[in-house]
């Protein structure tokens, strides 16, 4: 698995982004890269900006993204928290009531902590949805200020997609009706609202969506929810001296970075599992910090599905990385620990992020993996589809672009037909400095990567995705189709990014 580390570039000027302002006429589909050169900053200009660069970093109380704030180990005092399931509204079919809203949380013993969260204080729940049913998510707004509800990854018109224009005012409802057109999976929803989504993100709106089918549901996979099977929200935050989460104090132009991991909105979790196979689903619901997962123990786990389904089979592992917005699924076999055990997830530094214990009482007879999950290929056809999209990211802080413009909400970057695959070409421009990994999301479906930098991709990434990590300096095409029709954002998913004019928009008509 390639290294997915941010590399802080070099801060760029205006000048040097050209285009960068809001404004202007929509892109071509078709764009050459080496028409977007970029001008050369003096060693002056160089040391000058590096200076504001690292005054900034001290100012917000962490360090650069090229070595960021390191991780609190977990105690595992604490029994890791299940985010509730959903059931459909009383009486109503299919109908999910989904409320944003205020509250307090006792994430430290005895201190209330300010919170957002769905259905409740902190996060949100998980939604149990199956393909070919219709469903209708009630969405209400009973936040201060005005919200999107946004259904990452789900395969859904762009007027119910919740990207910022379909904000939702407070004391606002409103139901958003589609059909489930998607094979198993484990997406997410947040909120979308343009210039706030980071914010919200980080003070807590973030919950769970599970897609089953016909397949899923005959395959011998561990799916016993809070017994074998377990969702992990990762996300790193930085408290105040009043155990507050202050965003003005993480908030940084490159993605806000904490210290203290919170999975599942717990603090210093452990989890109890039983000797047997536990299918852990992995979502990076942070602003801007990457996880390389791995065990303390060295041992290898199974991948079983990326973030849009299953792929075909498990692949084998000792350490998978994801960005922003990713999510992956593992199988970890604990039949072969005892209560003595000493194991637990640990990321790329050593930081200890998840304990384990080992409860001997809930042995069972373990499973064995199927060796086929899914039928997932990229076609011959699609291979030789020629290029229709290309999209040049590039720059770092507010001077972040894409095709050398910055987000506005009134201008469609790209047009595409309903139904129709096309290959969109993403490239990440380096600068002199190096660059950063942009995490790269497209709304409303999920894609197939077609090849990086013209090689197959690795096994870990050969199944739908709606979120793909691009190095500096790497290439990326992907097999796009959209079902349905509207408009969408594509965007990098360091919120602060998306939110400092790194998104487009397509139209599909």
């Amino acid at each position: 698995m390639k290294s997915k580390i941010l590399i802080t570039g070099l801060l760029l000027s205006a000048a040097i982004i050209g285009g960068c302002s809001a404004g202007g006429s929509g892109a071509k589909d078709t764009m050459d890269h080496s028409k977007m050169d970029h001008s050369n900053m003096s060693e002056e200009e160089m040391q000058q900006m590096n200076g504001e660069m690292e005054s900034s970093e001290m100012e917000n109380g962490h360090m650069s993204h090229t070595n960021p704030l390191a991780l609190n180990d977990s105690t595992g005092e604490n029994e890791l928290a299940l985010p509730p399931l959903l059931k459909p509204q009383e009486g109503e079919e299919n109908i999910y009531t989904i409320t944003a809203q205020i509250g307090e949380t006792e994430i430290f013993d005895g201190i209330q902590t300010k919170t957002l969260g769905y259905n409740g204080s902190f996060l949100g729940p998980v939604i149990q949805v199956n393909e070919g049913e219709n469903v209708t998510f009630r969405t209400k707004n009973e936040l201060d200020e005005t919200t999107t509800f946004h259904w990452h990854g789900v395969d859904i018109p762009g007027t119910g997609d919740g990207g910022p224009h379909n904000y939702v005012e407070p004391g606002q409802s409103k139901d958003i009706k589609f059909t489930v057109n998607q094979e198993a999976a484990t997406l997410w929803f947040h909120p979308h609202p343009e210039g706030a989504t980071a914010e919200q993100v980080y003070q807590g709106l973030a919950g769970l969506i599970y897609v089953e089918d016909a397949r899923s549901k005959t395959l011998d996979l561990p799916n016993e929810y809070g017994i074998n099977d377990f969702p992990l929200i990762f996300q790193d935050k930085q408290f105040d001296d009043n155990k507050q989460l202050n965003y003005k104090l993480a908030h940084n132009e490159d993605g806000a970075i904490g210290d203290t991991l919170l999975i599942n909105g717990t603090i210093n979790p452990k989890l109890t599992v039983g000797q047997e196979k536990v299918r852990l689903r992995l979502v990076n619901g942070s602003n801007a910090r990457n996880y390389t997962y791995r065990l303390n123990t060295g041992d290898e786990f199974q991948q079983i599905a990326t973030d849009g389904g299953l792929i075909n089979k498990p692949n084998k592992l000792r350490e998978i990385t994801l960005t922003p917005g990713e999510r992956a699924e593992i199988i970890i076999d604990f039949s072969k620990y005892d209560a003595a055990s000493d194991i637990a997830l640990l990321n790329e530094s050593g930081a200890i992020l998840l304990p384990f214990t080992i409860d001997e009482q809930k042995s069972s007879n373990p499973s064995n993996i199927p060796t086929n999950l899914n039928d997932y290929m990229v076609t011959d056809e699609e291979r030789k589809l020629p290029v229709s999209k290309k999209l040049e990211l590039f720059g770092m802080g507010n001077m972040v672009a894409i095709n050398n413009k910055q987000f506005d909400m009134n201008r469609i970057d790209f047009t595409q037909k309903q139904g129709e695959t096309e290959i969109w070409e993403i490239y990440n421009k380096s600068d002199m400095m190096g660059g950063m990994t942009h995490p790269f999301h497209i709304h409303g479906t999920q894609f197939k990567i077609v090849s990086i930098d013209d090689q197959e991709p690795p096994a870990s990434e050969q199944g739908w995705k709606d979120t793909i990590a691009i190095d500096a300096g790497e290439t990326f095409k992907l097999a796009v189709k959209f079902n349905n029709k509207g408009v969408y954002m594509f965007h990098c998913h360091i919120l602060e990014h998306e939110e400092n004019g790194m998104m487009g928009q397509v139209e599909v008509n």
